[in-house]
């Protein structure tokens, strides 16, 4: 189980960038897919985060959490502020077809749902689901 004291330290090593102690979270290989990323070795996941985070600052805060034997959810604010701009084009091209375009200096924030499938207390897969948008008329 990836209980909350566990998540906790995951969440700082991540907020760190201590891609390193990230990736002991995880089994050998992990698997991750999102917004068109795919990740299935430690070393893609400490690539795609050192690149991600070399563009943007990024910092998750949990609003939500719950855990089980083979579960844990998160129901999140990620915020991004662009370092330098990312652009639809160069998304593309990393394959992450499903993130924002960005602006130098722009920020945003996301309420994202983020599964993880654990075994033995380790990461074993990450899935990530965005909220549709509140109707602003209701």
């Amino acid at each position: 189980m990836l209980d909350r004291a566990a998540y906790d330290r995951y969440l700082a090593a991540f907020n760190a960038r201590d891609y390193d102690k990230v990736a002991d979270f995880y089994v050998d290989p992990p698997q991750m897919e999102f917004f068109g990323i795919v990740i299935t070795s430690r070393q893609e996941l400490k690539d795609f985060y050192a690149w991600l985070h070399d563009n943007v600052d990024e910092h998750v805060r949990v609003l939500n959490f719950a855990a089980g034997e083979t579960c844990t959810a998160i129901d999140a604010i990620v915020r991004i502020t662009a370092k330098k701009d990312l652009t639809r084009e160069a998304l593309d091209a990393k394959g992450a077809t499903g993130f924002f375009p960005i602006t130098a200096g722009e920020s945003q924030e996301i309420r994202q749902f983020i599964f993880y499938t654990t075994r033995g207390g380790l990461i074993e897969k990450v899935e990530c689901a965005l909220p549709p948008p509140l109707d602003a008329s209701a």
